[in-house]
């Protein structure tokens, strides 16, 4: 969908800057310095090279003339709420942050930015136009300061009629339109704030439901990745067999940081008193990196399905795996648990 939006910026006589590589190369900053070399006005990005950045401890307002730079534009996943003073603290005060959540399918976004808005930490500002979005409960009404289910309670103008090879419409209806028909269900968590803005909380089909209290992933992610010694995470809940769940947490480690009993007594703590006592991990576990799509989204079904016991090949489509390697570390480590778990059951 970012190469319709490109197309769209030339229709309107805008000037295009694209990069094809590893945006942290040579530096983590590396893509404020084109930003500065180019003078761009606008910066579209990803939230986890945001927080890369942040994480790597970089300064790209004071390495890089960044004079001509007015907006950055998120995406891609929720942006933690410490990446937004980050930007502000050590890219530039005076520029439009924000972030946007939108979908393949429908080719555009639902909500966003709007520059005639406040900026608030962690939320959006608005609705794009044309977009009825609400957030629901289980039962199918709208609800206000409690999360709920990102819905598009009208037909909006993108939003596909069909999908490629399903002549029938059967697996339209299925992904979109199952739980609530005649509305378009996305599969993210949300909260519509009093104020009018919006929180996306991360997956809904990924969701941690522990003891019957739903979590965001995005804000497990939050406290965790706000410790310095870790580089990323991917935390999962996989429901299983005779009432069984479990929920581990796995994470990257920055350079010369080591998985301690200390650091795993934080991390546990960090969780506990920033996000919920029942969603303390049951494993916490050292990673050789996190699966991410081609886009940078963490692979949270997948992995999810392998620790169900979902046939490697079945779970995940490595052709759209940005580092498909990494899956074989995955299946390996759920094979050793499925063995485990099996074995106890039978015990």
């Amino acid at each position: 969908m970012v190469w319709n939006v490109l197309v769209s910026g030339l229709a309107v006589g805008a000037t295009i800057i694209t990069y094809d590589g590893n945006p942290a190369y040579p530096a983590a900053d590396a893509m404020f310095r084109i930003c500065a070399d180019q003078q761009a006005t606008r910066f579209g990005t990803g939230a986890a090279y945001l927080t890369l950045c942040e994480k790597a401890g970089t300064r790209p307002g004071e390495r890089h003339n960044l004079f001509a730079l007015r907006a950055i534009t998120s995406t891609g996943s929720p942006l933690p709420e410490s990446t937004w003073y980050w930007v502000y603290d050590n890219v530039k005060r005076d520029l439009l942050l924000g972030s946007d959540c939108g979908g393949t399918d429908v080719c555009s976004a639902f909500i966003g930015t709007n520059p005639m808005l406040p900026v608030y930490a962690g939320e959006m500002q608005a609705p794009y136009l044309g977009v009825r979005i609400e957030a629901w409960s289980p039962e199918g009404k709208p609800v206000v300061g409690e999360v709920g289910e990102m819905v598009i309670a009208a037909p909006m103008p993108s939003m596909p009629v069909a999908l490629w090879n399903d002549p029938d419409g059967s697996r339209l209806r299925d992904v979109y339109f199952d739980t609530f028909p005649g509305a378009w269900r996305h599969g993210d968590w949300m909260t519509v704030t009093d104020d009018g803005t919006y929180i996306v909380h991360g997956r809904s089909d990924s969701t941690i439901n522990r003891g019957g209290v739903r979590m965001g992933s995005a804000d497990i992610y939050a406290a965790v990745d706000a410790l310095p010694e870790i580089a990323g995470s991917l935390v999962i809940g996989a429901e299983l067999p005779d009432g069984d769940y479990y929920m581990p947490l796995f994470v990257v480690l920055a350079d010369g940081a080591a998985l301690t009993d200390e650091l795993i007594t934080r991390l546990r703590a960090v969780i506990r008193q920033q996000v919920s006592p029942r969603h303390v991990p049951d494993d916490i576990v050292e990673a050789v990196a996190i699966p991410t799509t081609l886009t940078g989204k963490k692979l949270e079904v997948p992995i999810k399905r392998l620790l169900q016991g979902v046939a490697p090949d079945k779970a995940a489509n490595r052709a759209t795996v940005a580092n498909p390697d990494v899956l074989d570390w995955y299946v390996e480590f759920t094979h050793q648990f499925r063995t485990t778990y099996e074995s106890k059951g039978k015990s």
